[in-house]
């Protein structure tokens, strides 16, 4: 896809496609609002990337699955505006700001010189380019009309998305969402962090940016790129299929992998997800792609599940890290008494992220990755 070749990450914050919702009345158009905060200033051609497939399975997998191809659907109409005002982090996000005065400016987006899009099943796609100047800290909000039988979105997204009602705008998760805010930019190194909910960011406060890949790359400074491709639920089952996620990973640099919890849960077979995880090593390897592994993190573990935590954690150890170019062991970081006892919660709180970070940046610095 030659969006790729061209356009790299501005935005830290995950988003993919995670589950999807049906809309009470297909025929019916719906307006959502997305806020991205920028991480790069500068005037830059910028381009959205958009996917019709869904990356992983949510939950135990009996309404969505990974690599589900979604049914048509039309964007009928899409905006784009440079947001300074400051959104509300955590629970408050909630609360809806007024949006109507606060947001202002905005400028369409089309594709292929089209203001409508039908999004055909299975569909990898971007707008056409459009040229923005954005400070650091700003918002670039996607506002997206919408409407047909099935839609992808992120159900656990950690960003600000808002749907529009007669009562004005309130906040709700089911909006379809761009998967990356692409940037036209000169980078050293494009590094993607391919992983579950903790990946994600899960466990800090929504639209805080204090997740753990969120400080990790600010300490790696802005002459790289990075792509937070990390789903709530997600395994290393899902990413092993080599399907729509594994696509997206594998157009970068570097991979920065975390993966475990989720399969520990819902596949319960430590061989089974020893195995996707090499084979998710292997085959960025065999790409020549550089690999930074991680250790299953923490959890609080118990009986059955211990076990297999450990077993993974030992193969891991034993035989993954020497395939791997940089092997980062995270428990001694998140573990409380107990090593499986996840000291800055299962998802690790801002505190937990911030210590994760800093001790992988050090790893890191030291292996001459990046």
């Amino acid at each position: 896809m030659k969006f790729f070749d061209t356009y790299t990450s501005n935005c830290i914050a995950g988003s993919a496609n995670q589950h999807v919702f049906y809309p009470e009345d297909s025929t019916k158009s719906y307006t959502g609002r997305i806020f991205y905060k920028i991480a790069n200033s500068g005037r830059f051609e910028h381009s959205l990337l958009f996917s019709n497939i869904l990356d992983s399975t949510y939950s135990d997998g009996t309404k969505s699955h990974k690599n589900l191809i979604c049914d048509s659907w039309t964007i009928e109409n899409a905006l784009i505006a440079r947001c300074k005002m400051e959104l509300p982090v955590g629970k408050a996000v909630e609360t809806s700001p007024d949006f109507n005065n606060d947001v202002t400016g905005f400028l369409p987006i089309t594709f292929n010189g089209n203001r409508k899009k039908e999004v055909a099943p299975g569909e990898f796609f971007c707008c056409d380019p459009f040229k923005m100047t954005l400070e650091k800290g700003d918002y670039l909000c996607l506002e997206i009309t919408f409407k047909g039988p099935q839609i992808p979105y992120h159900e656990e997204i950690e960003i600000p998305t808002y749907k529009k009602t007669e009562e004005g705008w309130k906040y709700s998760r089911k909006v379809p969402v761009a998967l990356m805010v692409g940037c036209k930019r000169e980078v050293k190194t494009k590094v993607a962090y391919l992983g579950d909910s903790i990946t994600q960011g899960i466990g800090t406060p929504i639209n805080s940016y204090k997740h753990w890949n969120s400080v990790l790359s600010e300490l790696l400074g802005e002459e790289n790129a990075y792509w937070n491709l990390g789903i709530g639920y997600g395994r290393a089952n899902d990413a092993a299929t080599l399907g729509a996620w594994a696509f997206k990973a594998k157009q970068n640099d570097v991979l920065v992998i975390c993966f475990g919890v989720n399969d520990i849960f819902r596949i319960r077979d430590s061989k089974t997800t020893c195995a996707d995880i090499e084979r998710l090593v292997d085959f960025f390897k065999a790409l020549g792609k550089n690999v930074i592994l991680q250790t299953v993190p923490p959890f609080g573990y118990r009986g059955e599940d211990l076990v297999r935590w450990n077993e993974i954690n030992d193969y891991l150890c034993s035989t993954l890290s020497k395939k791997a170019d940089l092997f980062f062991d995270v428990r001694p970081v998140l573990s409380g008494e107990k090593p499986q006892d996840a000291k800055y919660g299962g998802h690790p709180n801002a505190e937990g992220s911030k210590l994760w970070a800093e001790a992988l940046y050090s790893a890191i610095k030291e292996s001459g990755i990046l």
